[in-house]
């Protein structure tokens, strides 16, 4: 889940821009803390009492740690007769509270003792308030540093404790937190309960979690570990697809891990108002609900792929993060990157059909897109100030963490590979790891240079392309040879950019791994054996599990052309195809190599490389088309794509596989829009007429680009139609369908309308930044949408940050592809700096500059030729 336009799997931090770094001394650190919430949902407030267990180094006047927005009332520490009173000081820039007292603490064990209260905010972070239907909630969102907010604690990842949870809540509603229920005793109120959960194990104080309100769950088991799906009562009964998933991937990780899942119970959370995607608190996985839920009925395939790879992800991270847990936020690769290439995993497992490869491949496209920016960062920065924490959660960390760990495991052997990830578990179950302790576990497991390869993809920024030539015959060997030649790659640049890596290319002949040889290229050139016999091509990245860019002498490429569709595995033709528009970005291959390419995939009917297609194709459309010959242009489209339709049509049967279905949504989507097709254009509007009229819906899978390809095409009367279909959606799927759909009409009246609605209650604050991207994505609205954010950001801004969505929406941006309007934003943020989004919007720029280079060396080039076709 999860970057570009998509709510990401982990979690953005929400810090102010006036914090500063400050990392807190170590000579005072916790073991365990009590914690007792008084919850008061009425005036939207909380009462906290909390005991820390500490251990002193040496004797000090002085304990450091975090808060913020706490109001202290009595601060004590010691015990019995020698307890003293502490005075407290706070300090708003480091988030910091100083608790000073007359005679030195003893160095080792002793408590501190805190009575405060906080308020239950409306920025989606730390305690807060969320609102449902008919109804408040209390939740928390800690990740990365924000428990601070909700009591006074040591809030970085390397001071692990146990904690212990009760919450005074109102009569009627239940809690959920970390631990097992314990007990649940009436009062102190005749209007309250107190209910009390058992001690977590040793954990991060960003993975502590607490929930409060009327919700409902849906109870499933696995391994005999209880599992609950949860959500306010309107939505219980749309969890059963999430609950299944659970079930299923908790017993694969259980098969797969040597530690199996360790926290006795997993209760996942639908909550209302919620930040991330979703956060895997320990044992309590807070979500999105969109990213949950769905009507089990009318589900779309995407979005039960969606709930499975999400959940995989969240429930990845018990081990990957809560059970193991970086020293630091510069390694949040270790966490998300090792969840992103796990999650795979028993998604793939259960269903075989959905291609789960290529999706991987898609995966690297999108880190590859990011590393081949000279703006990228590597995967291990130095983070310190929350804002730069939160920019770390990218797709750096994710994408390129998780591509980096394919590319490992299919050099070592997915066997070996499993054996060193679980000793790096065992070595530091319930501790905190380095990236270090990784490549040594890995190393010492497999007997092969891990602990070169990994530092130079881990500790330098870029990716390496691997240029093949020079392929020839040696007969007396009984081999074929080829050159590689390794440099960085990046999109465009004036200068070379340095960088050296340890690469491991596996080269193939065909069908994936069959047959594969794979060698360490690790000088800048080299000459090796790469096939048996005498080879005629050779495919340089097997399995598309390496991470790095491929590119061909042209006489090769020619060579390898025939053998695409026979003899290249799905994820392979993703590459290819995302190999070669990447040398056309870099002014290293000229546009009609790749139009050329793309054309011969007429046949191909792998949903997954379509998609990428399309995409590329709509940029072409947008960016590199001249009106002129637009319809040209829409002409090869609908050529491309009308026999994977003739072969679908535009409805299906019951029975058929989830990839058809969702090809066929990948045609529609493309005919519709780049294709601007008149037949398909009138279907989508008359099947979105009949739907939203109360008719018979379409096929789930296909409805989301009905509803987009009709809006494309739409009038004030579906413009109205849409917006009061999402106002009424009880599931989150449809929901979102119609709302996002208001942001592709291309009639300026509607355009505005649209944006309209940002300024009011119709668009959730966790909404606001993706609705906008619709606008900012869509050519025809996004001058209009660019013009809105300048013209009402003193509104705007509040609801976009405080759920991240900054760099979500700088991101948006890069859509442009014009000087004024890339000055405009520079200029823009200029003036009001988003401190989270900083390096977003540096890359953002970068891309625009891009297309500019683009547009100016290849439209010609475009029209040249379609007039040639």
């Amino acid at each position: 889940m999860r970057f570009g336009l998509c709510i990401c799997v982990g979690f953005i931090t929400l810090a102010p821009a006036t914090v500063a770094a400050q990392r807190l001394p170590t000579t005072v650190t916790p073991d365990h803390y009590d914690l007792a919430f008084v919850v008061d949902l009425r005036h939207n407030r909380f009462e906290g009492t909390e005991t820390i267990r500490v251990q002193a180094t040496q004797p000090t006047t002085r304990v450091v740690l975090n808060a913020v927005d706490i109001e202290f009332h009595d601060v004590t520490i010691g015990n019995g007769p020698a307890a003293q009173h502490a005075t407290v000081r706070t300090d708003e820039r480091t988030q910091t509270a100083t608790f000073a007292v007359p005679k030195p603490i003893d160095g080792g064990t002793t408590d501190i003792h805190i009575r405060y209260s906080g308020v239950l905010n409306d920025q989606l972070r730390g305690f807060y308030s969320s609102k449902g239907r008919n109804r408040t909630y209390a939740v928390t969102q800690f990740e990365s540093t924000d428990a601070r907010r909700a009591f006074p604690s040591f809030d970085e990842p390397s001071f692990k404790a146990t904690f212990s949870v009760t919450l005074t809540i109102d009569r009627g509603d239940t809690a959920i937190s970390n631990g097992k229920l314990v007990s649940d005793t009436p009062g102190p109120a005749i209007t309250q309960h107190t209910v009390k959960f058992a001690t977590s194990p040793k954990m991060s104080t960003y993975l502590v979690a607490m929930a409060v309100g009327d919700f409902q769950c849906l109870d499933g088991a696995a391994d005999n570990v209880q599992i609950r799906i949860c959500a306010t009562p309107d939505k219980k009964n749309l969890g059963r697809i999430a609950l299944e998933s659970a079930e299923q991937i908790l017993r694969f990780y259980d098969s797969y891990f040597a530690i199996k899942y360790p926290f006795g119970k997993l209760d996942v959370v639908a909550v209302p108002d919620f930040a991330a995607g979703a956060m895997e608190n320990t044992a309590a996985i807070f979500y999105r609900e969109t990213d949950l839920l769905a009507d089990a009925k009318s589900a779309s395939v995407q979005t039960r792929k969606n709930i499975a790879s999400v959940l995989a992800h969240e429930m990845a991270h018990q081990w990957f993060g809560d059970l193991v847990t970086m020293n630091w936020w510069d390694d949040i690769w270790l966490n998300e990157g090792f969840a992103t290439w796990m999650a795979n995993k028993p998604v793939a497992a259960a269903h075989p059909e959905w291609n789960v490869g290529v999706d991987e491949a898609a995966e690297n496209r999108r880190a590859l897109g990011l590393d081949s920016l000279a703006s990228t960062r590597p995967i291990h920065a130095d983070v310190e100030t929350p804002a730069q924490i939160d920019e770390a959660f990218d797709a750096i960390a994710y994408e390129k963490g998780a591509a980096v760990l394919r590319m490992i495991e299919h050099y070592i052997g997915v066997d070996t590979f499993k054996k060193g990830i679980n000793t790096y578990l065992q070595t530091h179950a319930y501790k905190n790891a380095a990236s270090e302790d990784f490549w040594k576990a890995i190393a010492s497991t497999s007997g092969k240079p891990v602990e070169r390869i990994l530092p130079t993809f881990v500790n330098q920024p870029g990716v390496p392309l691997i240029e093949v030539s020079d392929l020839t015959c040696d007969a007396a060997a009984g081999q074929t040879r080829a050159t590689l030649t390794q440099s960085r790659f990046v999109v465009r640049s004036d200068t070379p950019a340095p960088g050296r890596w340890q690469v491991p290319v596996c080269i193939t002949m065909g069908g994936g791994d069959a047959g594969a040889s794979c060698h360490l290229v690790a000088e800048p050139r080299e000459t090796l054996p790469v096939a048996r016999g005498c080879a005629s091509w050779i495919f340089a990245n097997a399995g598309a599990r390496g991470y790095y860019r491929t590119a061909y002498s042209p006489a090769l490429l020619r060579a390898l052309g025939p053998h695409v569709e026979t003899d290249l595995a799905p994820p392979e033709r993703f590459s290819l195809v995302d190999d070669e528009w990447a040398m056309v970005r870099a002014g290293r291959h000229r546009i009609a190599e790749y139009l050329t390419l793309v054309a011969g995939f007429a046949r191909e009917r792998t949903s997954g490389i379509l998609d990428e297609i399309a995409g590329r194709l709509a940029a072409i459309r947008e960016d590199l088309t001249p009106p002129a010959t637009a319809p040209q242009f829409e002409a090869f489209v609908r050529s491309l794509f009308r026999p994977s339709f003739a072969d679908v049509g535009f409805s299906g049967r019951a029975s058929e596989p989830d990839d058809r279905r969702a090809l066929r949504a990948v045609t529609v989507r493309a005919l519709g829009t780049t294709g601007n097709d008149p037949e398909i254009i009138a279907q989508a509007r008359a099947a979105i007429d009949r739907v939203l009229t109360g008719g018979a819906a379409p096929e789930p899978t296909l409805a989301d680009a009905i509803a987009a390809v009709a809006a494309e095409h739409g009038d004030a009367k579906l413009f109205e139609a849409l917006a009061a279909a999402a106002d009424r959606a009880a599931a989150p799927e449809e929901h979102y369908r119609y709302l996002y759909a208001l942001g592709r009409f291309r009639d300026p009246a509607l355009v505005d309308r649209g944006l309209q609605r940002l300024l009011t209650s119709d668009v959730r604050a966790q909404d606001a930044a993706l609705y906008m991207a619709q606008f900012l994505t869509n050519p025809a609205a996004r001058d209009r949408a660019w013009t809105f954010v300048k013209e009402h950001w003193s509104a705007l801004d509040p609801k976009i940050a405080i759920v991240g969505g900054d760099t979500t929406l700088v991101r948006a941006l890069g859509s442009f592809c014009d000087a004024a309007r890339r000055d405009e934003v520079a200029a823009f943020f200029a003036a009001h700096p988003m401190p989270a989004a900083a390096r977003t919007l540096e890359q953002t720029i970068e891309q625009i500059n891009n297309c500019i280079a683009l547009r100016s060396s290849q439209t010609q080039a475009v029209a040249d030729w379609l007039a040639s076709r």
